[in-house]
């Protein structure tokens, strides 16, 4: 019963709130047809005034434009509610302005003549100045702020979607937060989009504010004199006095609104609101507040000026600068004294098997200006997205490589870091962080001003850029990455080019322990009964040399189990296992695609190897006036399956497989070398280029 009273109450909550939006529209167009009384009228400005204000104070504390999104429309609505409220309140004004100054209700009333002290030429003027601030200056400013973010957004959109490709690629970020942030891409360039037109809407408030001000004085002056037989002077001061009030009571929630709007689209996203921004920035160099403070009290001892008061502002400032002084150097002795501080001599120890430090597998050394993007500390995410990346590795590959461990190293220069796999450098780089990274993809449209350099991970050309420069050059066709997504897909690559060598013992029982898990039987068969783990770490690090993934370990143990009892030579056993993966190596290459185009081999040149695989072993059977030839033809036919647009792809008999493979990974590694044995049945071959035929 609870339950069920609870649902009810859920439902009938969600049911107001849609029901919201529509009865809000139905009362401000109603209020434009229906007469109001005076009471009712004085509620709704009121409200109006409420609202504004509420809107202000969102505008204020919104640190992301996005986050006020529903702005463009409230804009609308607002707008909406005021010429409800003119329309609503002239037609009391024009009906009972002939009874007194109250006839519209206490809120006009009040702005007639507190706020301008009943002098309808004075409430005029302060009405037409409202009104100039209003359209002539916040409006068309932020007006056109909107314009040309809608229009730098828009041209920068494709930038955007190539780096959060580049982030997913590279395992940075996972699909949901790669979906979430083209979403918010989009939703930027329809918030900017919607406010350059929702800024109209103000300006015609301004517009007809104006000329319903003029068409309610005339026609209460021709009301007045003709209906009700007023002088002019008595119908010129209720009805103007009435006028200038509603004008007045209407101006100002729009003034508002409109100084709401400058705020949200001159905001420049930040983890900060616009208080913490201003305070921080305007007011956080003691030698500003002490040059202005001295420049007003010199102005304070001119002679004829009011003294008092910049003198008074003059020692205000002072003291915020000297207790800002103050606290700068409070800090510095406290960092003199923890540096002067003489560390503590520890007895020395006997030396021990403690001193011995391991090499660790994966290492990053990082100069000294690279130590904020792993220091949590300063909002360094460094370390974040290498778990990122171990985690995209460990789900495209099929195993957990080792941590990355993190160390500074003073020998490097400050910018530089460089990657290293059991204490040799494999990878070395530079980033610079608070810059950027624009990478040249070959559809660029102009040249960057900035340090040039090429991309670490992949060579393409590229130039640091100053953080001002990353919205143009994303605009311009570049590929803009910060400087810790420069480290880490560095990183990314060579783990993926090392994978075989991180693959060490450890890793395939952890391995073998995920596995025993799910299928305990299916490992107790083969390890260590058929196959020591020894061979299975070889077999396995023979696929990843050539880039074939793990992920099917299921395939793989079947296979060894199946052949390991007749043979344990692991290069017939890796054979065997590609050739049972054949339908997965393939989809590497052509996938969704049931004709491989692919290179051949003539059938000469295809027994002379034949030959070779008899008399050596790993290309050592080669002699070198055909090896010479082999590299030569290789090259030749990588290019021509570029120029077609098809992976390099060669395709031999399964006996000579092994042999080409090795010899052409370092000569030609673009080229990948797949046996007869491992295409699937159901695909097509169709050879493009052939090695070994005579010229």
């Amino acid at each position: 019963m609870l339950n069920t009273l609870t649902f009810s109450s859920f439902a009938a909550g969600n049911n107001l709130k849609t029901l919201a939006g529509p009865v809000l529209i139905i009362m401000i167009l109603g209020m434009m047809v229906l007469p109001l009384p005076p009471f009712i009228l004085d509620i709704l400005f009121t409200f109006n005034i409420a609202l504004a204000i509420i809107v202000l104070m969102v505008s204020l504390y919104t640190k992301n434009p996005l986050e006020f999104a529903v702005f463009p429309t409230v804009l609308l609505l607002t707008t909406l509610l005021r010429l409800s409220l003119n329309v609503a309140s002239t037609r009391v004004v024009l009906l009972e302005g002939h009874t007194g100054p109250d006839a519209a209700g206490k809120v006009i009333e009040a702005f007639g003549h507190f706020l301008v002290g009943g002098n309808y030429a004075v409430g005029l003027v302060v009405f037409i100045i409202l009104v100039v601030i209003n359209f002539v200056v916040i409006t068309k400013g932020a007006g056109r702020i909107a314009e040309v973010s809608a229009r730098f957004t828009l041209d920068a959109m494709p930038g955007k979607q190539m780096a959060i490709d580049a982030d997913l690629n590279a395992g940075l970020i996972g699909e949901e937060e790669a979906r979430s942030r083209r979403a918010a891409i989009s939703k930027e360039a329809d918030f900017f989009g919607s406010m350059d037109g929702a800024s109209k809407f103000v300006r015609g408030d301004a517009i007809a504010g104006v000329m319903i001000m003029l068409i309610t004085i005339i026609g209460g002056l021709v009301v007045g004199m003709l209906q009700h037989e007023l002088d002019l002077d008595t119908a010129a001061r209720n009805y103007t006095l009435l006028t200038i009030g509603d004008g007045l009571v209407a101006q100002i929630p729009a003034l508002v609104i409109s100084t709401a709007a400058g705020l949200v689209v001159s905001r420049v996203t930040t983890e900060e609101d616009l208080s913490e921004q201003v305070l921080g920035q305007l007011f956080n160099q003691p030698q500003v507040l002490v040059i202005t403070a001295s420049i007003l009290g010199v102005m304070g001892l001119v002679p004829g000026m009011p003294h008092f008061v910049f003198l008074l502002l003059s020692g205000i400032l002072g003291l915020g600068a000297y207790f800002m002084l103050a606290g700068v150097t409070a800090k510095k002795t406290e960092q003199t004294e923890a540096e002067v501080t003489p560390p503590v001599v520890e007895e020395q120890q006997e030396a021990s098997w403690n001193d011995v430090m391991p090499i660790d597998t994966l290492g990053l050394e990082v100069g000294y200006r690279l130590i904020p993007l792993v220091d949590k500390a300063q909002q360094g995410d460094l370390l974040k997205r290498i778990n990122g990346i171990r985690r995209k590795f460990a789900q495209d590959i099929g195993f957990l490589p080792p941590v990355v461990h993190i160390r500074d190293n003073l020998e490097l220069r400050p910018n530089a870091y460089r990657i290293t796999l059991k204490g040799s450098v494999i990878g070395q780089g530079e980033s610079y962080n608070g810059m950027y990274l624009a990478i040249n993809p070959g559809r660029v449209t102009m040249t960057l001003p900035g340090t040039a350099t090429n991309d670490p991970a992949f060579g393409l050309p590229a130039v640091w850029i100053e953080a001002s420069l990353r919205e143009q050059a994303q605009a311009n066709g570049y590929t803009v990455v910060d400087s810790s997504t420069v480290v880490t897909t560095h990183i990314n690559h060579l783990i993926h080019s090392h994978a075989s060598e991180l693959l060490g013992r450890q890793e395939v029982q952890q391995l073998l322990d995920h596995l025993s898990m799910k299928t305990p039987k299916l490992v107790e068969d083969l390890i260590p009964k058929l196959l020591p783990l020894s061979s299975l770490q070889k077999i396995l690090q023979n696929l990843l040399m050539e880039n074939v993934h793990i992920r099917d370990m299921r395939t793989i143990i079947d296979v060894l189990t199946e052949y390991a009892a007749d043979t344990q030579d692991t290069v017939e056993l890796t054979a065997l296992v590609r050739n049972a993966m054949g339908r997965t190596i393939i989809d590497q290459f052509f996938p969704a695609q049931t004709e491989l185009q692919v290179i051949g081999i003539h059938h000469e040149l295809e027994h002379i190897l034949l030959q070779a695989v008899q008399t050596g072993k790993d290309g050592a059977g080669i002699e070198p006036g055909l090896a010479d030839m082999l590299l030569k033809e290789a090259n030749v036919a990588a290019q021509h399956q570029e120029k077609l647009g098809l992976p390099a792809v060669l395709l031999v008999p399964s006996a000579i497989r092994n042999l080409l493979a090795h010899f052409l990974r370092r000569a030609v590694p673009q080229i990948r070398v797949l046996a007869h044995s491992e295409v699937p049945d159901a695909r097509n071959i169709k050879v493009t280029s052939l090695m070994g035929v005579k010229s």
